[in-house]
Parts: C-alpha cells; sequence; structure tokens
C-alpha cells in the first residue's frame, strides 16, 4: 500500500526511513539553504524510497541526507562560489556529521543509480531551470535543436508532450 507524504508516494513500508531522510534535508534546507533545495531533496528522498530493493534501508539515514542533498547540490552547483546559495561541500557534510569522502561516495552512489548528472533538469532548482541549456534541448526531424528558438506553435506542443518545462516569453 502507498502513503502520500509530503507530495511523494511511498510504500507504507518505507515511510518511517523516508520521513528520518526528510527530516535531516528538511532541517538543514531550512537552516542553511532554500525551500526550493528542501523539495528536491525530499522528492530525490521518494525516489529512493520507491526503488526496489530500496538503497535506503542500507547505512545511516544521515549519510543518505547527506547524499541526497550533495548531489542536488552538485546538479545545482551548490559548491561554486558564484552560486546562490553556496556553500562548501565539506561544510554540508559536517552538517549531517558525515566525513566528506562518505559525502561525496554516497552522493556519486545516488547519482549513478538514478542517473542524474550536472545540468539535470529534472533534479534542477526551479529558480534556475530557465537558464539550464539541458531543460530546454529536444530532438526535431533528428536534430537536437534549442526549443527556445523554435516557433510558439512547436513549444506549445514541446511543452504538451513534457519535453519542456514551461513556454517561455
Amino acid at each position: 500500500m502507498q502513503s502520500r507524504e509530503r507530495g511523494q508516494s511511498v510504500p507504507t513500508s518505507m515511510r518511517p526511513l523516508f520521513e528520518r531522510v526528510v527530516g535531516l534535508t528538511d532541517e538543514i534546507c531550512r537552516l542553511r539553504l532554500n525551500d526550493e533545495y528542501a523539495k528536491l531533496c525530499r522528492e530525490l528522498a521518494g525516489a529512493l524510497a520507491r526503488k526496489r530493493p530500496s538503497p535506503l534501508t542500507r547505512g545511516r539515514v544521515e549519510t543518505w541526507a547527506c547524499g541526497i542533498t550533495y548531489s542536488v547540490g552538485v546538479v545545482n552547483f551548490l559548491f561554486d562560489r558564484t552560486q546562490t546559495p553556496h556553500m562548501r561541500a565539506a561544510e554540508l557534510c559536517k552538517l549531517f556529521d558525515v566525513s566528506p569522502s562518505t559525502g561525496a561516495a554516497k552522493s556519486r552512489e545516488i547519482m549513478v543509480l538514478l542517473d542524474i548528472g550536472p545540468l539535470e533538469p529534472r533534479w534542477c532548482l526551479p529558480s534556475k531551470l530557465a537558464s539550464n541549456p539541458l531543460a530546454w534541448m529536444i530532438e526535431v526531424d533528428g536534430f537536437v535543436v534549442d526549443a527556445r528558438q523554435l516557433p510558439r506553435e512547436l513549444q506549445e506542443e514541446a511543452h504538451r508532450r513534457g519535453l519542456i518545462p514551461f513556454i517561455p516569453a
């Protein structure tokens, strides 16, 4: 049976573990990041909770919470001092009481497991989506094009099909 918690469909058997992980990510995001990070961390925790078998059942909750936040940070360049918000990787890991090497390794594991790379539109902060080039690349007649350069009617169709996040102004 499934339960809905914080907008996430999570198997009932995984709900307590999911809640523990999300409790940690929510707190760190509230204190040091922002609501956008918190939402993406909850979604990523939900995706891991739904995997069969769920990897969340192995290891410390703190390590998973750190790896999840670290992964969202990698996608959104959290560790780049020119970005806002910004934080060093070691500082993030310290907040979860996890060593930097463990935090980085758990993030790598998550990113490989869910096929996540830098700028991955699915895990991009909504405030950064408009400037994310990968969110706009679509294939038209065998060519990869930037959907923002297409006529409005093709942009509308791409949006209707879920290929782009919104119709640019």
